[in-house]
């Protein structure tokens, strides 16, 4: 089943960004694999991520984002800041980090401007 827009699944592909997407409890979700984490900085390499679509997407934006296996920060051996609580899905327990987006442009942000957004907030995580 897919349910991503034609121009989501045409950026990751294009991109070569393994994906699955799952729905689960009326939640669709998009789970990017093996995506790799800055050098360093926290206790594992690589996350599988999972982005949540609410109704309405994508005008509607997505908030927060999920990652497997948990991750600490390698300085302080720490949860990074607002990324401590789990989230069930896909028989699987999710790190949820809380960011949240106020900036959406409906018809014109996608699956690209998330995948931005998760990025620059990996890496300042402090």
């Amino acid at each position: 089943m897919s349910f991503l827009p034609p121009k989501d699944r045409a950026y990751l592909e294009e991109k070569g960004i393994l994906f699955e997407e799952h729905e689960e409890g009326g939640q669709k979700g998009v789970i990017l694999k093996a995506r790799p984490l800055p050098d360093g900085r926290f206790d594992a390499a690589t996350v599988d991520i999972l982005i949540l679509l609410p109704s309405g997407y994508p005008d509607a934006a997505p908030d927060m984002f999920y990652l497997l296996p948990w991750v600490k920060l390698t300085s302080g051996n720490k949860y990074p800041r607002a990324a401590d609580q789990p989230l069930d899905f896909k028989s699987q327990r999710w790190q949820r980090w809380s960011r949240h987006c106020q900036d959406w442009r409906p018809g014109a942000d996608g699956i690209w401007t998330m995948l931005k957004r998760i990025e620059h907030a990996i890496e300042i995580a402090a």
